[in-house]
């Protein structure tokens, strides 16, 4: 508790600098918004949490597990504001905990007290999860709703399969799915042609080309076979050698497609399907 009260006299302090200002302000939360961050993926992390913006008011908490056998934690917070169209400011708090040792492999305990009760709290995880850890059994107990992309991971579409564990615990999305969705919508639009489909090649990155065959394998009910060329981002598909017209959409950021997954709590039964049937 030495932590969250510290935590929490530092963002009073903040609150009263951007106080002095005399601008109206608005302390408002639309969830707490944890985002699991390794050293490597601090960075992108936060580069992503500035691109929101105002978009998503929230408490965001940053968990940066860090080498050492000790357990420790080294706390940091911080408020941005953000004016809105009508001449105000809109107040996010960001939270930064640095664990080491028991507190890294036990970070609910810390999380816990500075959850904004009666909000639903999003877990962004960085990187893949070690999928035996404690850490991510207790942050899944603790968060609504888990978003990673598994485009960071190794080893797909083996991690596909403890992945889908959690389906039944937590909501779980994936932006790996998240930048399919225009090329589902246009592989949709061929129906009911493209129920006869035998094999699909995808230009793009590897979690995102197998997401969108096994979405077409779980609609279809039958093998879809694939084949690759690797990209920064799905740039091509061909269904039985007859390319796709690409989507008239522009492409988009982290920010964005994080966005996105943030206006939702709903479970999403399609998705959950493909990744079954990628991991199958």
């Amino acid at each position: 508790m030495g932590v969250v009260a510290e935590v929490e006299r530092k963002l009073a302090r903040h609150r009263c600098r951007q106080e002095t200002d005399g601008e109206p302000e608005l302390r408002t939360s639309t969830m707490t918004h944890v985002v699991w961050a390794p050293p490597k993926w601090l960075p992108r992390a936060k580069r992503v949490l500035a691109g929101l913006a105002e978009r998503h008011p929230a408490r965001t908490i940053f968990l940066v597990p860090v080498p050492g056998r000790r357990s420790g934690v080294e706390a940091d917070a911080v408020v941005h504001d953000f004016a809105t169209g009508d001449g105000r400011e809109v107040l996010s708090e960001v939270i930064e905990l640095r664990l080491s040792g028991e507190a890294a492999r036990h970070p609910a305990s810390v999380v816990l007290p500075l959850l904004i009760a009666d909000l639903p709290a999003y877990c962004r995880w960085r990187g893949r999860p070690d999928w035996k850890g404690r850490a991510l059994d207790e942050i899944v107990d603790v968060c609504d709703r888990f978003v990673v992309d598994s485009n960071e991971w190794q080893g797909v579409p083996g991690a596909y399969e403890p992945l889908a564990r959690l389906f039944d615990r937590v909501v779980v999305s994936d932006l790996a799915w998240r930048r399919g969705l225009p090329w589902r919508s246009a592989l949709a639009e061929r129906w009911p042609g493209i129920r006869t489909v035998e094999r699909v090649s995808i230009e793009g990155p590897r979690a995102d080309a197998l997401l969108l065959a096994g979405w077409l394998r779980s609609r279809l009910r039958r093998p879809v076979s694939l084949t690759r060329r690797d990209a920064g981002a799905l740039a091509r598909i061909e269904v039985d050698g007859d390319p796709v017209a690409p989507p008239a959409r522009p492409a988009l950021t982290g920010s964005d497609l994080l966005s996105a997954e943030l206006d939702t709590l709903a479970r999403d039964r399609v998705y959950e399907a493909a990744v079954r049937a990628t991991a199958a």
